[in-house]
């Protein structure tokens, strides 16, 4: 049988649904269902499981160092959505947790060795302008991005996270 990680995820959520009436959460639920299948933890289940046979999109892991600031930035100006967080079962647990918006999915790790700060992430979108005037619109204070528009891959905006991460945005002139 060729098990992938979607269908590990799905087994997860069928356990959720099955169990609606316990506090079981979907990082539980995914630490229960890589157990399960032999695996120590849902990381290596996830680093060792094929997402479909062939190659995926990669998603990036990006260090963060404050979970509070990694908020802020990434879902209340970023406007990302949490995909799903995991924590370790003791008190004060590091996060690393899986962010999506759009097309873009992007990790984000506490944990010691994953990513480095200052990285940079290349996000291809459709128009600059308009995620700049939204981004803008939300009134952090923090970040306050131009539109370079004589970067060789098109116009770009840049935004730097709380942890010097780089993420540019670039409009393809193709």
């Amino acid at each position: 049988m060729y098990l992938t990680l979607d269908d590990a995820k799905r087994a997860a959520r069928v356990l959720r649904n099955q169990l609606p009436d316990t506090d079981l959460t979907h990082s539980k639920a995914l630490e229960i269902v890589a157990q399960q299948l032999g695996f120590r933890d849902w990381n290596t289940a996830s680093a060792q499981l094929p997402a479909q046979p062939g190659m995926s999109p990669p998603v990036p892991v990006l260090r963060s160092l404050d979970e509070a600031r990694a908020r802020e930035f990434y879902i209340d100006y970023l406007h990302f959505s949490i995909e799903w967080e995991h924590r370790f079962d003791y008190a004060q647990s590091i996060l690393y947790m899986r962010l999506r918006r759009d097309q873009f999915v992007l990790d984000l790790s506490e944990h010691h060795g994953d990513g480095t700060p200052g990285s940079t992430v290349w996000v291809p979108v459709n128009d600059v302008t308009a995620l700049h005037n939204e981004l803008h619109a939300t009134g952090y204070e923090r970040m306050n991005p131009g539109i370079d528009i004589d970067s060789p891959g098109g116009p770009t905006m840049e935004v730097i996270d709380p942890f010097s991460n780089t993420i540019r945005f670039c409009q393809t002139t193709i």
